[in-house]
């Protein structure tokens, strides 16, 4: 007796939601702009690099790129491009997004850290959601800022580094 032949089971669809999670580092010297989430902060330390060096932004990009499977900053922007030297992140965050957008792909939320022992933070938590937001295209209840510190501890905690983590949920619309 012939064993039965069972259909063969439809390819799924492709997950409409996606995870992307970004990590930016930049040491800090005196005298630098100090950058983060597109906004100017007061404070006698900037983080160096290529861009102006926002790691908030740079992670939320590779956030962003990770979960669409776009790859990652360094490959859209690279360092060794001189084009890219000295630019501003929201605008480059600004180029991913629009391609993004483009592609159907919308931000569902956005949850980050910032992990710098100085300035303190907790002040512009609000600014930096609502800045954010306004990159994004979504509204600021969409976008959470964390700040912590090292307690003191490594290149973060001695006030060398600044450095942040981004999480986003991504929905292709």
């Amino acid at each position: 007796m012939a064993q039965p032949t069972l259909p063969t089971p439809p390819t799924p669809p492709t997950p409409s939601f996606r995870i992307g999670q970004g990590y930016d580092l930049h040491r800090l010297e005196a005298g630098r702009p100090f950058v983060l989430g597109g906004l100017v902060i007061d404070f006698d330390k900037g983080p160096v690099g290529h861009s102006d060096g926002d790691v908030l932004l740079h992670a939320a990009t590779d956030a962003l790129l990770g979960a669409t499977g776009q790859g990652d900053i360094g490959q859209w922007f690279p360092p060794s491009d001189a084009r890219y030297k000295g630019a501003d992140s929201a605008e480059l965050l600004g180029q991913v997004m629009a391609q993004l957008t483009q592609a159907g792909w919308q931000v569902v939320n956005l949850d980050s850290t910032v992990f710098a022992e100085a300035p303190k933070l907790s002040p512009y938590k609000t600014e930096l959601a609502q800045r954010l937001a306004g990159l994004l295209g979504i509204d600021a209840s969409q976008i959470n800022v964390k700040a912590k510190t090292m307690e003191g501890l490594g290149a973060i905690g001695s006030q060398e580094a600044i450095a942040a983590s981004v999480t986003v949920l991504m929905q292709q619309v």
